[in-house]
This record gives structure tokens, C-alpha cells and sequence, in this order.
């Protein structure tokens, strides 16, 4: 992982500088393995992040909005009661491992002054959270564990903190030249040194070994064989000093519009990559972790969607092919026919008892006039009569299974279609009340027995997408079929201008003109909005657009579906990052 003890050492750092004397007004926890503080200083407000999930872990600054849940978990509300109007007075980092300790000043419930701690370690899967009194003694964790769960290191209430220990490793700011080459000494040397020095030295993230073995090399990947000691040496000692010296240079590596990779010191290992230095460790880790949060966040909470989605188009497609296949059975409704015209036409050469015949259709009789003969089985249990009416049910039973199958199909693809739009939604979604809204959706859709303890929610105003188009327009567009709804049927005035990708699924826009006549660049915004939040992909997306007056919701239609005749259509391109500029 990147959050390597050196860019732990480089968030604190940054926290020093503008933190330290700060009083925490606020405190938060937004998921949960994750709280924010809220700080208040002479430089201002700031919000510090700590992290302590196993994916990925970190404490810096941030400027990320995130939505708490109404109801503050347990151990929020502890840390409110004992951290709040306390002063941030200390910061260490235990021994250049991921482990930040943050002493406090406050009052106790008698209202005597005492410090208390708040214990972060950042250490992958093994990360936590601990809040300790003055004498370091164990108030609560994220995550605890008594005698009979850990042996080695139990965590419970009234238990006094100690360190991770640290095994098989030795701390590279403490390492001189002479300790450093009797370790590179015992490296394997075939193996590539980058991992070999991640194996021997505490707090090393696997980027900075091969930062280390680059700057010596020029390669990331050089065995120990081919490695000078003096090079190596040099190039690990530079990248030390800079952590010693607090000389931080936080960067990321960008693959397209893709953060990659980031370090507190320069990165060259990649190439022809661009690599952005960033001014903070905290913007540079919002860049990094930011959408990836998110991604993560709506994927954990919405897998039961997801998995409900997933099954209902599988039983769909599934329903669809059989009924594909029964169609293609009622085209044979023809041949049934005919059978029974022949039999009656020769049912005086017909008796009851026979099992087959072969009869002259004269219909089909060639040019030449050779006449084909058609061999028709028969019920020998039945009359001639009764045959031909039994070939008459099955022609008018395939005549009306047609027509009924037809609508089936139809009533199935629309059914997809729909499915297909809550699966957009689902890539729309960013915070948990838009999966509160999806859920509510679906429900009203007739999924409600199929998701698992469902509570119906108080309907509440969807949490719509606001922009604000280079001219001074308004333009709302929704992330799911309820807020598309809302807005079309709702917040729509006959003058407003809707939008939407052409024959895709996608977000309803609309332009909101309060009467008054928007500009070109007013439509070509609104539709590049349209475009961007659709399934359309590529460049000259085709994009409908209307007076919203025209938009008609057909009686009984899912939620989010419309027609419309009256349109115009709009082909643009859009733009990602100018979108994100007008999103309010």
C-alpha cells in the first residue's frame, strides 16, 4: 500500500502545522470505520479524516463532502462526549510505523482538566481506532479483542495501550551505512531488491522500494546482484533524509484522468506518466481515495440491489427464450390449417381406425401440374371429422398464443429496459440516500418481496443534481428513476426545457428558464449534462430535447418512463471535467 509510514509521517506533519491548539467542535462518523473531526483554529476550519478500514486506511485533511447516517453510532457518540471543545495538543508517530497518536486536552465529567488519546492504526487489514484516557488505558476501539481472540495483543475496555510490535524489521530512519549494507548484504541475489527491501525495513511502501532501487539503477525491477552498494546506499539515504528533514514533496502518477499511484517524494519510475505534485498530503490523498471511497462505499451497500437486479433480468431473459421459442412453434399454425382443409376436403376416403394418410394438395400443384402428395397423421380413436377438428384447435389455439406471446415479449423487453435503468442508476448513486431512493423504487415497482427485510421509508425530496450552465441557468438533472420522476412531473413548468439521451438510458435534465429565453450555449450545456449522465458513450452523443409541456407519462408506466413526439435533437461531446465545474 502507498500510506506508507513515510507519507503517514508526511499527513502529520501538514496536521502540526495547522492543527495543533486547534478544539474539535465536531465529530463524525460517516462509515463505519471512519470518523472526521471537525477542527476550529486561528487559521480556521479544517476537517481531519481518519480512516481505519482495511482497504484504505489514512488520516489527512480533507475537503470531500460526505452524508453521515441520522442515526450516530455508538462509538461516535463516546467520542463526541469526551473529544468535543477538547484541544488537539500532540501528535507522534510510534517508532516510523503507520501508527498516529493524538493527544488531546479537555475536561472530564467533574470538569477537572485531562488529556486524552486517540490512537490511529493505519495497518491494512489490521487497522483501528482507539480511544484511551490520560494514562493510555483503553476506553474503546472500532474493533476489540479479549484473551480468548488474541493472545499476543488483546484490546478491551481498562486494558493498558501498548504498540503493535514490530518483527523481522528494522526502522530505516535509524539505519547507518554501515547497518544498511550488512542487511543488503544477506538479500538474495537473484531476487529484485525493490521487495527484498520491503521485506527488511519497517514502514516501506512497495512504490518507494522501487523509487529507491530506480534512483540507484534506472530500473525498477534490478536483483540485488546488480545493484552497487554505494548507489543503493545513496539513493536510500536521500530518500530518508528527505523524511528526516520533513522536506515532503507529495505527488501522484495519473494514467489519463486516472490517479495511479501516489508518494510523499518525487516519483520517476513511470515514464512517460504525468506526474502532478500536489501542494498538500491531504488533497493529494482526496485525489487519490476520493472516488475510490465512493465506488467502494455504494458497492458494499448496494450489493443486495445489485444481486436482486442480477436475478430478476437473468429470469427474464430466461422467460424471453422460451417464449421466443414457443413463437417460433406458432408459426407452424399454417400447416395445421391445412391439414385439417385436406382432411376435410377427402374424408370420404378417411374411416375411423387409421393412423396416417396421404392426401393430393392441389393447392401446391406445380407448373407442369405434378401434384404433391402430404402425409398428415391421424388419432386412430377419432372419426375423419373430429381429425380436422383437432388440427382447427391447434391452428386457432397458435393463431391466439401469437398474438399473446407477442405482448409477453414485449411486456418482458420493456421490463428489462427498466432493469437496465436501475443498473444506471446504481453507477449514478453517491451518497446512501440515493440507495434509500433506488430501494423505495424498486419497491414501488412490485420487488418488494424479493428484498429481504425491506421497510418502506416516509417519501422525502430527492436529493436532485443542481448545475449552473456558463449563461446563469439552472439545470437539474436526476441520478435515478425516483428523482426523474420528481423532476419531470414536479419541479417541470411547461416553458422549462427537458432533455435526454436519444434511445438510451440515462438521467432526466431540465433546463430551468423561469421565462426566459435561453441561450445556445444554455441548450448545448443542458444537453452535454444529458449526455454525460447516460449511457451513450463516444463523442456526437444524440440528445432529444422538448418543451417540458410535451412530456407524457403513459398510464401505468414504471416509474421514469415518457413519451414525447415534438422534439428537436442535439449532438454534442461531452466534457467530464467542465461538468463537474457547473455542478453546484
Amino acid at each position: 500500500m502507498a500510506f506508507d509510514a513515510g507519507m503517514l509521517a508526511c499527513t502529520l506533519h501538514e496536521i502540526r502545522q495547522s492543527a495543533l491548539g486547534a478544539r474539535i467542535e465536531k465529530v463524525y462518523q460517516p462509515e463505519r470505520d471512519e470518523i472526521i473531526l471537525q477542527m476550529r483554529s486561528f487559521e480556521g476550519g479544517r476537517r481531519l479524516l481518519i480512516n481505519a478500514g482495511s482497504n484504505n486506511p489514512r488520516i489527512c485533511f480533507t475537503e470531500l463532502q460526505k452524508e453521515n447516517p441520522q442515526n450516530p453510532p455508538m462509538f461516535c457518540m463516546l467520542l463526541r462526549k469526551h473529544l468535543q471543545g477538547a484541544k488537539l495538543v500532540g501528535i507522534e508517530q510510534a517508532d516510523f510505523d503507520r501508527v498516529a497518536l493524538l493527544r488531546f486536552e479537555g475536561r472530564d465529567e467533574m470538569g477537572f482538566e485531562c488529556e486524552k488519546y486517540l490512537i490511529a492504526e493505519l495497518m491494512g487489514k489490521y487497522s483501528n481506532l482507539i480511544f484511551a484516557d490520560g494514562d493510555k488505558r483503553v476506553v474503546t476501539a472500532l474493533r476489540t479483542s479479549d484473551f480468548s481472540e488474541s493472545t499476543q495483543r488483546p484490546l478491551f475496555s481498562g486494558i493498558k495501550y501498548e504498540y503493535p510490535a514490530q518483527v523481522g524489521k528494522v526502522n530505516p530512519l535509524s539505519v547507518s551505512r554501515e547497518d544498511f549494507l550488512d542487511i543488503f548484504g544477506q538479500f538474495i541475489d537473484d531476487k529484485a531488491c525493490a521487495p527484498q527491501l520491503v521485506s527488511a525495513f519497517s514502514g516501506l511502501a512497495p512504490v518507494v522500494a522501487r523509487e529507491i532501487v530506480f534512483g540507484a539503477t534506472r530500473h525498477t525491477d534490478t536483483p540485488k546482484k546488480l545493484c552497487f552498494e554505494d548507489d543503493i546506499w545513496q539513493s536510500f539515504d536521500a530518500a530518508m533524509t528527505r523524511i528526516k528533514e520533513r522536506n515532503f514533496a507529495p505527488c501522484a502518477v495519473f494514467e489519463g484522468d486516472r490517479c495511479v499511484e501516489y508518494s510523499f517524494m518525487p516519483i520517476a519510475q513511470y515514464g512517460d506518466l504525468e506526474v502532478r505534485h500536489i501542494e498538500s498530503a491531504g488533497k493529494l490523498l482526496d485525489t487519490y481515495f476520493g472516488s475510490r471511497d465512493n465506488q467502494q462505499r455504494i458497492h458494499n451497500r448496494a450489493s443486495d440491489i445489485l444481486k436482486l437486479l442480477t436475478n430478476a433480468e437473468s429470469r427474464i431473459r430466461r422467460k424471453m427464450e422460451n417464449q421466443r421459442a414457443e413463437l417460433e412453434e406458432c408459426e407452424l399454425g399454417e400447416e395445421y390449417k391445412k391439414c385439417g382443409d385436406l382432411i376435410t376436403a377427402n374424408i370420404y376416403r378417411l374411416s375411423r381406425g387409421d393412423t396416417s394418410a396421404e392426401l393430393e394438395d392441389y393447392e401446391n400443384m406445380d407448373e407442369d401440374g405434378n401434384v404433391p402428395v402430404k402425409r398428415i397423421e391421424l388419432d386412430s380413436r377419432l372419426t375423419p371429422s373430429a381429425n380436422a377438428q383437432r388440427y382447427y384447435k391447434k391452428y386457432n389455439k397458435s393463431k391466439n398464443a401469437k398474438v399473446e406471446l407477442a405482448k409477453q415479449i414485449e411486456i418482458g423487453e420493456r421490463e428489462l429496459e427498466y432493469i437496465y435503468t436501475v443498473f444506471d442508476a446504481l453507477t449514478k448513486a453517491e451518497t446512501p440516500s440515493d440507495l434509500l431512493e433506488i430501494r423505495d423504487e424498486l419497491y414501488r415497482s412490485g420487488y418488494a418481496s424479493r428484498m429481504k427485510s425491506y421497510v418502506e421509508h416516509k417519501s422525502h425530496t430527492p436529493n436532485i443534481m443542481k448545475f449552473t450552465t456558463p449563461d446563469g441557468m439552472t439545470v437539474l438533472c436526476g441520478k435515478n428513476n425516483l428523482q426523474n420522476e420528481y423532476i419531470t412531473h414536479r419541479l417541470a413548468r411547461e416553458w422549462d426545457y427537458w432533455f435526454h439521451a436519444k434511445n438510451k438510458a440515462g438521467s432526466h435534465t431540465l433546463l430551468v428558464t423561469e421565462g426566459r429565453e435561453p441561450t445556445d450555449l444554455d441548450f448545448t450545456s443542458a444537453a452535454q449534462i444529458a449526455a454525460f449522465y447516460s449511457k451513450a458513450q463516444g463523442d456526437n452523443i444524440a440528445v432529444d430535447y422538448t418543451l417540458a409541456k410535451h412530456i407524457k407519462k403513459p398510464a401505468g408506466a414504471k416509474l421514469g418512463f415518457v413519451i414525447y413526439k415534438t422534439n428537436y435533437t442535439a449532438y454534442v461531446t461531452p466534457d467530464g471535467d467542465e461538468i463537474a465545474k457547473w455542478r453546484k
